[in-house]
């Protein structure tokens, strides 16, 4: 049987919530209450209005369509996570189901902690826009200018917008031959910096270009180059995830995510059809990277997108419209969609989506926001494409409405 948590969050302001430090308490029945005229447009069967001035519509409220939806998922064990649905700083929809830790039994809710897979690369572009804004980095300077040890070809051709568009030719260090075999080793954080970075600096470039995860661990080692502060695990806690208010959110190493009663563990099915523990496996980095691997709650994210939408992250419009607006079609299904700075930027039925998703063995997460409406969806799950299936389905119930 599923386990299954509802939340619900007052009336708060960005900043109110800020200030509270992100606390959502627990309450029977999901959803923000209606003012006395959304009532009346519900009575009229329409979509009900909230205090903020947004509407909701029928097929997003609690007991509704796509509510029915994630619990038939989770009722045929199709979905194990949370999802959070937003509208203008106030929780709609807040659903948990599943466990975090079957061994254990311990079930999801709306405080438990995920790995991200690709997210944070979002988190990385953000970094580099503030550094930009900061005039410490040029978005069509070449790497080279930033950090060494790469081959001329690469130092010399790739530039910073290339890398955070998925452009400049780098591929993947994951696959480069022999790094499964050393990665498993590393037992700290300076050493699976270093050796993810010494990997790095052996890719080559291939055309055409394609998704880079080698691109976006150059991106996070400009940050460490540049920044302020001891590394690029530092910079990101104190300039994305302290003034976004993500007080869950940080890059838990392995023996943290195997042991922490928080943290959700990643479950996939062996050819027996038995699921098994991700996290337990051989094939793991002792931390996550600029690329990905950082963990945070559903709240966590959703203040994320809600930081990047109000420039909180970016501190005014014009270096958000920079880093979110759209620079490279991708064929990819949904809308109209681009490659922006870390995301994938979409025109849907009219509305702009700024999204990021990220997955890997038991691992499923997706957050997305829509700058014209406010809304804000994010899905995460121990279930490999769960949370990205999820998200689709808000993306078209909330371009629909």
């Amino acid at each position: 049987m599923n386990a299954h948590h509802d939340t619900t969050a007052p009336a708060l302001s960005r900043r109110s919530v800020l200030g509270m430090l992100g606390a959502v308490p627990v309450a029977n029945g999901s959803g923000i209450a209606l003012a006395g005229a959304a009532r009346a447009d519900e009575t009229a069967g329409k979509s009900a209005t909230t205090a903020a001035g947004g509407r909701i519509p029928e097929e997003l409220r609690p007991g509704g369509k796509f509510d029915q939806y994630l619990a038939d998922l989770a009722e045929k064990d199709a979905f194990a996570g949370t999802v959070l649905v937003r509208l203008k700083g106030r929780d709609v929809l807040s659903r948990s189901y599943g466990m975090a830790n079957k061994e254990k039994e311990i079930p999801h809710g709306p405080d438990t902690i995920f790995t991200l897979g690709s997210v944070p690369k979002a988190m990385t572009a953000v970094a580099i826009t503030q550094l930009a804004a900061a005039g410490k980095v040029d978005f069509h300077e070449k790497l080279g200018a930033y950090v060494d040890g790469f081959s001329d070809e690469v130092a010399n051709t790739v530039t910073v917008h290339q890398m955070l568009t998925h452009t400049s030719g780098l591929t993947d260090y994951h696959r480069i031959e022999g790094f499964w075999k050393e990665a498993p080793t590393w037992d700290t954080v300076e050493a699976t910096w270093n050796g993810c970075l010494e990997y790095v600096q052996l890719d080559e470039l291939k055309f055409p270009a394609g998704y880079s995860n080698s691109a976006f661990f150059a991106l996070g080692a400009i940050v460490a180059a540049v920044c302020d502060e001891d590394s690029y695990y530092d910079y990101i806690r104190r300039h994305v995830f302290e003034v976004a208010g993500m007080t869950s959110s940080d890059w838990f190493t392995l023996p943290e995510a195997r042991e922490d009663p928080r943290i959700a563990h990643p479950y996939f099915k062996n050819e027996a059809g038995e699921w098994l523990d991700a996290v337990l496996e051989d094939d793991q980095l002792f931390v996550g990277t600029p690329a990905g691997g950082a963990f945070a709650t559903a709240g966590d994210l959703a203040r994320f997108a809600e930081a990047v939408m109000d420039d909180t992250l970016l501190g005014e419009a014009g270096w958000t419209h920079l880093a979110t607006s759209p620079k490279t079609p991708m064929p990819q299904p949904g809308g109209t969609p681009f490659e922006a700075y870390g995301t994938v930027w979409r025109l849907m039925n009219g509305q702009r989506t700024v999204s990021k998703t990220g997955g890997s063995k038991g691992v499923s997460a997706s957050v997305e926001w829509f700058p014209d409406s406010g809304w804000v969806a994010v899905a995460l799950a121990n279930y490999a494409r769960a949370a990205e299936t999820v998200g689709e389905r808000l993306r078209e119930l909330i371009t629909a409405a």
